[in-house]
């Protein structure tokens, strides 16, 4: 089974835990977007009705409207039913790295808001330590970027400005720049270590690392689904 159709699985078992009535914080990504597409579906056949999401990137945005899904703001919806997003590592007990797609800042913005948090990834993204198959995202601010490359380097990572295919810096949709920071054979320290050191480094807006937030992972493999909880 190719990979597009296990984000397809992973996506409709997550579209089960949707009822009608539901706000829900809508993430970004390619596995999203299958989300994104059966929800409109449901939406236009009525299986569901009265829904809104919460997108996490402009890309998000213009999904819906193509979708036919209606959007709120997190200043519309300060608390929301469920979260779905997509991973770029799922680690035991759930921690995660996310932020490949550009939208970490205003993904885990949205993820606190949610009352459940799904991820839903194809088995690729399950690993044993987090670091391992993907760069650790650190957004900053343009300022002065430069000076956080021997603190990330200090960290244990190789920081390598993030850029578009025309060679030109890649920028966030709040204007900001990112380093992928990879950790070869993984993170050698606990996550929560660096996690805490990259909050206190003025200049540094927010990382991948998304850490005790998620309550449940879809895993979709060619065997079937796995499901993991938070603390199982």
């Amino acid at each position: 089974m190719d990979l597009e159709a296990l984000k397809e699985r992973a996506a409709q078992e997550a579209l089960t835990r949707v009822t009608s009535g539901m706000r829900l914080g809508l993430g970004t990504g390619s596995t999203v977007f299958w989300f994104l597409k059966h929800l409109g579906a449901h939406l236009a056949d009525g299986t569901l009705t009265d829904i809104a999401g919460v997108p996490t990137s402009e890309r998000t945005v213009d999904l819906c409207r193509e979708f036919g899904i209606p959007v709120r703001t997190l200043e519309d919806e300060s608390t929301l039913d469920l979260g779905v997003d997509g991973a770029d590592e799922v680690a035991p007990g759930l921690d995660l790295i996310k932020g490949l797609g550009g939208a970490l800042l205003r993904e885990k913005m949205v993820a606190t808001a949610c009352t459940h948090f799904v991820v839903i990834a194809d088995e690729t993204k399950k690993v044993d330590a987090l670091g391992m198959r993907s760069p650790l995202p650190v957004e900053v601010v343009p300022f002065a970027w430069r000076s956080h490359v021997p603190f990330l380097i200090d960290l244990g990572s190789e920081p390598v400005l993030r850029t578009t295919a025309d060679g030109e810096p890649y920028h966030t949709d709040n204007g900001n720049l990112i380093l992928d920071c990879r950790f070869e054979g993984g993170m050698q320290r606990p996550a929560a270590e660096i996690e805490a050191e990259l909050r206190l480094r003025p200049g540094i807006v927010e990382s991948g690392l998304f850490l005790g937030m998620a309550d449940e992972a879809v895993l979709a493999s060619g065997g079937g689904i796995e499901i993991l909880a938070a603390g199982g």
